[in-house]
């Protein structure tokens, strides 16, 4: 066999071993590590670290907060990415720019804005601090881009003349979007949400001062992982932060999966 077929040949499998290297070591290895840690004393103990009343309830605000996230990002980032896309107006720039601020902005600074802003010695004269409210306001805020920069794309590649010959038959604006619009759209949001879910279930710097961390009330997952490991229980952190992972991966598993469902005629 030549020697440059042999490269090329070559070429593949050590691409492959090398993905699969930097996977390992970035996520693979430390995700078995944790799991190790939290089941250390085996599953009983497993369940009941993971599972006593305040970790459920920590879990029970985080999944319920991180589900209005994503009802909240579904309708407000598709209209801000079609404000975006279709309408032209004074300072659309620095909007677009603005969009991206949770993404540079680190999360710490971001929760310390809020809590300044709607703190009790808030300018506005409203105080949200230490309240599901102020969590809430504070995911919102970190998840923002999600939606919007991907369904963007989607709007701007979308064919404008399937409308037009809807609208030129008689349909009404809001027929066009639920028959044509929405559609194209969905794949793309149904991404956007899934990461703004994954993102609101363990977002920490932007809650933690905002939230107050009251057990039972404001207390949220990613928090109670953290004061766990800053009590020295690092079984007790793990154990939650695996049922976090779980429940993340799952979500992500099944987004997928109605993902392709939704693109399987375009294959």
């Amino acid at each position: 066999m030549p020697r440059a077929r042999r490269r090329a040949l070559g070429a593949p499998a050590l691409t492959t071993g090398l993905t699969l290297a930097y996977l390992s070591v970035i996520v693979l290895i430390p995700l078995a590590a944790v799991v190790a840690k939290a089941t250390a004393g085996g599953w009983h103990h497993f369940w009941q670290v993971a599972w006593n009343p305040e970790a459920r309830a920590a879990l029970e605000l985080t999944l319920e907060l991180a589900g209005l996230v994503v009802l909240v990002n579904a309708v407000f980032g598709t209209a801000l990415a079609w404000t975006l896309v279709r309408d032209a107006f004074p300072g659309k720039g620095l909007l677009n720019s603005i969009i991206d601020l949770p993404f540079a902005l680190p999360t710490i600074v971001a929760g310390l804005t809020l809590l300044a802003l709607y703190g009790p010695t808030g300018g506005v004269g409203v105080n949200i601090a230490y309240t599901r409210a102020g969590v809430l306001m504070a995911l919102l805020f970190v998840t923002l881009p999600f939606v919007v920069r991907t369904v963007q794309p989607v709007l701007l590649e979308l064919d404008k003349e399937m409308e037009e010959a809807a609208a030129s038959l008689g349909a009404g604006r809001f027929t066009v979007f639920r028959r044509i619009v929405f559609p194209n759209l969905f794949p793309a949001l149904l991404s956007g949400v899934a990461l703004a879910f994954a993102r609101a279930l363990g977002e920490f710097g932007a809650v933690v001062l905002i939230a107050g961390n009251i057990p039972f009330k404001t207390e949220v997952a990613s928090v109670y992982v953290y004061q766990h490991v800053s009590s020295d229980d690092p079984t007790g952190a793990a154990a939650l932060a695996v049922v976090l992972l779980v429940i993340s991966l799952a979500v992500l598993l099944a987004i997928g999966a109605v993902r392709r469902w939704a693109t399987r005629h375009d294959r």
